[in-house]
């Protein structure tokens, strides 16, 4: 616990949070959460995922019961997952609609400047 948090609200807790730049969402559409290690992977089903971001930097909470499976683990992969604001910024800083930010993000495997830099120029 963040100390003088102790008694505090949920809500006065996120208020705090929000001042001090920390911004947290759930993750509700998460299916499936692997962790691989070199000789297992712990396997997470309808796990509940929350990202927080602090700084630039992301971190996952993570809350299932993990079964653990030994050797490989098969799993189909998942797209690529682009953030709302980066596909806004970059329809905004190349000055098109947002499917084709959209598009040129994916096509530069979620880069933003790659994609602003590819709309701009070609």
């Amino acid at each position: 616990m963040m100390p003088g948090m102790r008694g505090m609200n949920p809500r006065q807790m996120q208020q705090a949070m929000k001042k001090m730049g920390i911004k947290t969402e759930e993750m509700n559409d998460v299916e499936e959460v692997i962790i691989k290690m070199q000789d297992r992977s712990l396997v997470i089903k309808k796990p509940e995922v929350t990202l927080m971001e602090v700084q630039g930097q992301k971190t996952f909470q993570v809350v299932g019961d993990p079964e653990i499976v030994h050797g490989e683990v098969s799993s189909e992969p998942v797209g690529l997952i682009i953030p709302e604001e980066d596909i806004e910024l970059v329809a905004a800083q190349a000055n098109v609609s947002y499917e084709k930010a959209k598009q040129a993000l994916e096509e530069c495997d979620g880069e933003p400047a790659e994609a602003i830099i590819m709309l701009m120029t070609g």
